[in-house]
């Protein structure tokens, strides 16, 4: 029935335990969200146009598999920008992304890791919160020399069609449901109050580890997610699903697939799995009392042993 509605499940011991579950993490990108995040605003400082900054990004980007990081390439690409050569390229996950451009120390850094590494004026930091109220993610693109924010990139990924919709089929389950993501919480808040789910935002790969751990202790919990990142906490969960269009690894690690990358499908699986418990728990209960009854009536000679048997 499952795979019918392609809904993957690694064997009986997961389809059993999904529907025992009262807590249900997501992750944000490419789970709740489409995973294809477009560029919607180019703010530049310090001097430099926005299609600098746009072309400054793009090359520090480069090569990178990240969405964030394909959706300002693929902008620049479509506009005609032509990015220049980047080299020394380098990653903290979470954080920052650097490389050598044009003899310049560049990075693009996530605001919260920004401060920590560059001066922000007042005005810079009014723009950022502004972007992000408006439930958009902004890149900070800093050089690294002389400690100065060059200019910002704001993307958006739209939450999935059907992401509202799954979340309430889970609500009315009883199911509490959670987004773990790694946008700052203005974001977070600006999507989450859109889909009607709890948040907690600004969280590395480790830190979506350890809060799945801590609901853990109290709950039955599922991790939904497509990416690396996810996989440590898609096997760590009681049950972890990752969407069908995720990567290898969420794939390999997770215990059931949603085909169909529907958020829909995750309230369906669980309802699934609680219509098949109650199946097996009404046939073996059906099962036994007929062999009791039989028991009963073959003792008191009503009954032959064939019939028992």
């Amino acid at each position: 029935a499952g795979t019918r509605h392609g809904l993957l499940v690694k064997g009986g011991s997961a389809l059993e335990t999904i529907g025992k579950v009262n807590t249900v993490a997501f992750d944000k990108t490419g789970t709740l969200t489409e995973g294809k995040p477009m560029v919607t605003d180019i703010v530049a400082f310090e001097g430099v146009s926005e299609n600098d900054v746009l072309a400054l990004c793009a090359a520090v980007e480069t090569g990178s598999s990240h969405p964030l990081a394909s959706a300002i390439v693929s902008h620049a690409t479509d506009f005609g920008i032509a990015i220049p050569t980047a080299s020394d390229a380098s990653a903290t996950a979470g954080k920052a992304v650097r490389a050598k451009v044009a003899g310049r120390h560049l990075a693009i850094a996530s605001p919260g890791h920004a401060v920590e590494i560059a001066t922000l004026t007042d005005d810079q930091t009014k723009r950022i919160a502004a972007l992000q109220t408006e439930g958009k993610t902004v890149s900070v693109l800093l050089d690294e020399q002389s400690r100065k924010t060059l200019g910002l990139v704001a993307l958006r990924d739209e939450p999935r069609e059907d992401a509202k919709i799954g979340i309430s089929a889970l609500k009315a389950m009883g199911v509490r449901a959670v987004m773990l993501t790694g946008d700052n919480h203005h974001t977070a808040q600006a999507i989450a109050g859109k889909l009607g789910i709890d948040y907690e935002a600004e969280l590395l790969p480790q830190d979506k580890l350890r809060l799945i751990n801590e609901m853990k202790t109290q709950n039955k919990v599922v991790m939904v997610g497509d990416g690396i990142n996810d996989a440590p906490a898609l096997a760590t969960a009681d049950v972890g699903i990752a969407m069908g269009g995720g990567t290898d690894v969420a794939m390999e690690t997770a215990d059931a697939a949603l085909m169909k990358s529907r958020v829909m499908d995750v309230a369906n699986l669980v309802a699934l799995s609680r219509a098949t418990m109650t199946n097996i728990q009404q046939n073996v209960i059906f099962a036994l009392g007929l062999k009791g009854i039989f028991l009963i009536t073959t003792v008191l000679g009503f009954t032959g042993l064939w019939v028992a048997v």
